[in-house]
């Protein structure tokens, strides 16, 4: 069974629980800063009711051009992915809006890969482009708790069932 903190999270750090204000991290590359800029200008009568976080730059261009607070990680290239990857596995963020670019080699392509396999293990919403990001931010959802389903990550080894036969896998 999971019992979760006072911050919606188990003991182990998987997510439980988004409560109404979620806890939105924004990353985007170089070439797509731009469109992240734009698009939170779009969303900013949502934005401004949710608590942000965002990579070094990112968060940056974003609280100045909007007035928003943003808690900011490293750059992504200086270890801002992992940063977010870490508070992702923690339960410490909700969702993410990663404007990366897939046409457009990253030096730091391997924690790139490594934040967007944490967000699908611990079952975190993420939007990679802007239709996505829309559709997230204009969900019924995004105004009111929620508890998603438990993922892997989220359960101790004894606690995952083998999805296709649904029985507890033993160790």
């Amino acid at each position: 069974m999971l019992a979760a903190n006072a911050t919606g999270t188990t003991a182990g750090g998987g997510r439980l629980m988004m409560y109404q204000r979620k806890r939105i991290v924004m990353i985007a590359h170089d070439n797509r800063k731009r469109d992240m800029l734009e698009w939170a200008r779009d969303h900013y009568e949502v934005l401004r009711h949710h608590e942000l976080h965002a990579t070094g730059t990112t968060g940056g261009i974003i609280a100045d051009d909007l007035g928003l607070d943003v808690h900011r990680f490293l750059s992504g290239p200086l270890g801002g992915d992992q940063q977010v990857g870490a508070a992702l596995a923690e339960g410490r963020l909700d969702m993410v809006i990663f404007f990366w670019d897939p046409l457009e080699p990253q030096p730091h392509d391997v924690d790139v890969k490594a934040l967007l396999r944490i967000a699908v293990v611990h079952n975190c919403p993420i939007a990679c482009n802007r239709a996505t990001a829309d559709f997230l931010l204009a969900s019924p959802l995004m105004g009111e708790d929620y508890r998603p389903a438990a993922s892997p990550g989220d359960l101790a080894p004894d606690e995952r069932h083998i999805a296709d036969v649904g029985v507890a896998a033993r160790t």
